[in-house]
C-alpha cells in the first residue's frame, strides 16, 4: 500500500494481453499452503518460471503495487452463458454475441478456464427454455468463440429422463469427432442429472412449486397442478432413465468420458455413482452424501452463491457446513461468475478456512476436478494464468486476469463436422 492506505493499481505493459514472457513484482502471491508478501512472479513461454521474494533493488515488467496474486480461476459448472443470451424469457440475443458479452463478466471475475454446461435435455427445468437445439447451438457457439483471456470448455449435462437429449449425446459422443475434455484430448466431460419433484435437488416439491410459480408467473395453485403433471410425465421415463445410467456407465468405466452425478442425495446414490464409473460428486444435497464421496475418492463440487446467499435455493445442504466439515474440493459459479471470489472471501472472513485453502476451491481444487493438471496453482511449470485483485474493501475486485496463450489452434469442443 502507499502512504494514503490506498492500494495502487499495477502499471506496465497493458494487462489485458500479456506476452510470453514477463515479470510481475510487489504482489501478495497465494500459495497452496501460505501467502508470500512482497513477491515477484517470472512467466517464461506462458509458464510460470519462478515465484519467490522480489530481490531488493530489481525490476520488473509490471509493479503489482502489493495486489493479491492468485492463479486463474477455474469455474466447473457455468450456466451463465444461457442467462447472457436469453436475458428476458422472450428476448434471445444471438449466441456469438452472448458468448463475446458474458466473457467480459468471466474475466471480470478473474475466470481464466470455464466448463459451460450445456443442457441435452427439454424441460427438465421449471423454466422450460432448455432444448437439445439449444445445446447443440451452445456448443457450436463455444467452438468457434474467443480464444483470447478465457479457455472456453463445455461440460455436457444430460437429463437421464430425456429420450431426446440421450439420442443426441449419445450421436455427439459416439461421431468421428466426438468432443473431448479439452485440448490435451482428454475424456469428455458428462453430468447426468434428474430434475424430477420429490427426489434430488428437489426432493421437496415446495421448492419446485415456488420456482415454477416464480419463473412462469402462475398462481400457487397452477404452480402445483403444473408440477403435478411434470412428476406424471417424467414418471412415464423410468425405461429412458435406466438406459441413460447404462449407457454413460458403460463410457466411464472404459474412460472415455469423465462422469460427474449431479444432486446425489444419499449414500446409496454416491455408491451407484462409483459403480457406473462416476468421478465426481457434483452439487450434494446432504451432508451424508457429501461424506460418502469423498470416502469413495470423488471430489465435491459446491455453488459459489450457496456460500453467499448462506444456504441452499432448494433447501439442501449449506455449501458453509459442508466446507467446514472438510467436504468440499471445489467452488463452482453455477450462474453467477462474480460469486467465485466473493464466496472464497466470505468463507476467510467467515473463519470457514485460512485464505490459501479458499483459493484451492476456486483454482487447484477445480482443475482436479475436471482432470487439468497444467494448472490451479502458482507452481514452476504450470501454466501462467494469473489474477491480479484488490482485496481492500467489502468484495473482491480484480485488477487484471492473465491468461497463458495456449498452444493448441483446435478448439476442444467442436461438435462433429
Amino acid at each position: 500500500m502507499n502512504d494514503t492506505g490506498a492500494v495502487p493499481e499495477p502499471h506496465g505493459w497493458p494487462l489485458a494481453a500479456p506476452p510470453a514472457d514477463y515479470v510481475i513484482g510487489h504482489v501478495r502471491a497465494v500459495l497452496s499452503d501460505r501467502v508470500l508478501d512482497d513477491a515477484r512472479v517470472v512467466v517464461r513461454s506462458g509458464r510460470i518460471a519462478e515465484v519467490g521474494p522480489h530481490p531488493p533493488g530489481s525490476g520488473a515488467d509490471v509493479d503489482g503495487g502489493g495486489l493479491l496474486c492468485l492463479p486463474g480461476l477455474v469455474d466447473v459448472h457455468s450456466d451463465g452463458l444461457e442467462k447472457e443470451r436469453r436475458p428476458r424469457p422472450t428476448a434471445p440475443l444471438p449466441w456469438d454475441f452472448a458468448l463475446a458479452s458474458f466473457e467480459g463478466k468471466l474475466r471480470a471475475a478473474g475466470v481464466t478456464t470455464v466448463l459451460h454446461g450445456a443442457a441435452f435435455g427439454d424441460g427438465g427445468t421449471p423454466s422450460n427454455d432448455r432444448s437439445v437445439a439449444e445445446a447443440h447451438a451452445l456448443c457450436r457457439t463455444v467452438a468457434a468463440g474467443p480464444t483470447g483471456p478465457v479457455e472456453h470448455r463445455i461440460l455436457h449435462r444430460l437429463d437421464v429422463r430425456c429420450p431426446a437429449g440421450l439420442a443426441a449425446l449419445r450421436t455427439l459422443l459416439t461421431s468421428p469427432g466426438k468432443p473431448a475434455a479439452g485440448p490435451d484430448a482428454g475424456p469428455a466431460l458428462v453430468s447426468h442429472e434428474d430434475h424430477t419433484p420429490g427426489q434430488g435437488q428437489y426432493a421437496d416439491r415446495i421448492h419446485y412449486e415456488r420456482y415454477v410459480q416464480g419463473v412462469q408467473e402462475i398462481t400457487e395453485g397452477q404452480a402445483r397442478h403444473r408440477v403435478d403433471q411434470v412428476i406424471v410425465e417424467r414418471g412415464n421415463q423410468l425405461a429412458t432413465r435406466d438406459e441413460s445410467l447404462r449407457w454413460l456407465g458403460e463410457l466411464a468405466r472404459v474412460g472415455a468420458v469423465r462422469l460427474f452425478g449431479h444432486d446425489p442425495d444419499s449414500p446409496a446414490e454416491i455408491e451407484a455413482l462409483s459403480r457406473r464409473g462416476g468421478a465426481v460428486a457434483e452439487f450434494p444435497t446432504t451432508v451424508e452424501a457429501a461424506r460418502a464421496a469423498v470416502e469413495h475418492g470423488m471430489p465435491v463440487v459446491m455453488g459459489a452463491p450457496n456460500v453467499l446467499r448462506g444456504g441452499s435455493h432448494s433447501g439442501n445442504v449449506s455449501a458453509r457446513e459442508l466446507a467446514q466439515l472438510g467436504l468440499v474440493t471445489a467452488l463452482a459459479s453455477d450462474y453467477l461468475p462474480s460469486g467465485l471470489l466473493a464466496a472464497m472471501f466470505l468463507l476467510v472472513e467467515q473463519r470457514v478456512c485460512t485464505l490459501p485453502a479458499a483459493v484451492r476451491l476456486v483454482t487447484s481444487g477445480a482443475a482436479s476436478v475436471v482432470g487439468l493438471t497444467d494448472r490451479g496453482s502458482l507452481t514452476e511449470g504450470l501454466r501462467a494464468d494469473l489474477v491480479l485483485l484488490r482485496d481492500a474493501g467489502p468484495w473482491p475486485l480484480v485488477r487484471a486476469t492473465l491468461r497463458a496463450e495456449s498452444p493448441h489452434a483446435e478448439s476442444p469442443h467442436a461438435e462433429s463436422r
